[in-house]
């Protein structure tokens, strides 16, 4: 048995482009972009483009014992609770954390020690955040790169299905560092300009500052609201950092994720692809959705708004997806002009009123980790 269904009930997006889901979505509507030039010698000698919190930019009030990940993480947990007044200390309430590299810029300030090592750990950020809130449970952390969003989201659906709890806040956040432009630099992986998702002149990503929180509930009282469907997870075995040539690896993740939520490719409406806008990537998700039958189904790639967030880049972006499904209202994939890869797949260059139903989000990342979930009225 699959279990109850999977409610979204609060979120928060919390960016350089806004404090709050709705402040995000009004400025993606007026096509606004976080992503920037930057000249900061503290973090690369170069200028890179980027999507960054001002420096002197108050990210939290109570910020003194607290990283800014750890801040990012509060601010967009405080938001969403707030929402929906959830008692963080309900036994029925489950913590998720997704990151890709946590507080790992301590490396780069911090002496080499046993302190360093316990407070550089993933799992000492998500007891100082479930302290501040008062959650009871024991935390689950989701760091599987640049999939650990969409992943947290789907952990968070099946610990629902199974009934052991009945509310799960998921928040994902990253911050970037010297340690992660440079290594981003080192596979020659970043764009001069602002990134161009899909398109044929794109010449790699930009990365970017953020986080996210959902709330989930398998709550009866939440019929109406938008649900989690179904979700699949898979690996493409084939590279440490290259995406399979195939694409097969991600349909079959689509795909798993398409029969989780009991419909057919017919029943997808709109595709928030991960869409980094490197040259491989792109290929790659073009020729997974083609092969699972989703070429024609309309799609966009956030990335020239926000950046690549890490890990949180896919709860980011199944929130503004979320929020498009309420208000039939789906964003362009900004600096997209021309396609560029060899699948003819549905790249929107300009906004699309659509009633749609159902949604997918997919997500990819570097050790060939995959994953998709589906959203629906």
């Amino acid at each position: 048995m699959r279990g109850p269904d999977v409610f979204v009930v609060a979120d928060n997006v919390f960016t350089p482009l806004g404090k709050t889901t709705a402040e995000n979505f009004s400025n993606l509507k007026k096509n606004l972009s976080a992503v920037k030039e930057h000249r900061d010698a503290t973090i690369s000698k170069q200028p890179f483009y980027a999507a960054l919190f001002d420096k002197n930019e108050s990210l939290l009030s109570n910020a003194k014992d607290y990283t800014k990940f750890e801040q990012l993480l509060i601010a967009s947990i405080e938001d969403a609770l707030e929402q929906n007044r959830l008692n963080a200390s309900d036994k029925k309430t489950v913590l998720i954390i997704s990151s890709t590299k946590g507080n790992i810029s301590l490396l780069e300030t911090e002496k080499n020690s046993a302190e360093l090592h316990n407070r550089i750990a993933l799992s000492t950020s998500a007891k100082l955040v479930a302290e501040y809130f008062g959650f009871v449970n024991q935390p689950v952390i989701i760091s599987n790169a640049c999939v650990s969003g969409v992943m947290a989201i789907i952990t968070g659906m099946r610990l629902l299905r199974t009934g052991q709890y009945e509310n799960a806040v998921i928040a994902g956040a990253d911050v970037i560092s010297e340690f992660i432009l440079s290594g981003f630099q080192s596979f020659q992986a970043l764009s001069p300009q602002v990134c161009k998702p899909f398109d044929k002149s794109r010449d790699g990503l930009n990365l970017g500052e953020g986080a996210g929180t959902i709330i989930l509930s398998n709550q009866t009282k939440y019929v109406g609201n938008i649900k989690v469907k179904g979700g699949g997870v898979s690996n493409d075995a084939n590279h440490i950092s290259g995406p399979s040539r195939t694409g097969q690896e991600l349909s079959y993740g689509i795909n798993q994720a398409l029969k989780d939520a009991g419909i057919t490719t017919s029943g997808i409406d709109f595709i928030s692809a991960h869409g980094t806008a490197t040259i491989y990537n792109d290929e790659m998700e073009a020729n997974a959705i083609a092969l699972s039958g989703l070429e024609t189904t309309p799609l966009n790639s956030l990335k020239g708004y926000y950046g690549h967030t890490l890990g949180s880049a896919g709860l980011i972006e199944s929130i503004i997806s979320i929020e498009s499904l309420k208000e039939d209202f789906f964003l362009p994939t900004m600096g997209f002009k021309e396609r560029g890869v060899n699948q003819s797949v549905n790249v929107m260059a300009s906004p699309l009123h659509l009633k749609a139903g159902n949604i997918l989000k997919t997500a990819s990342g570097f050790g060939g980790c995959n994953a998709a979930v589906v959203f629906g009225k």
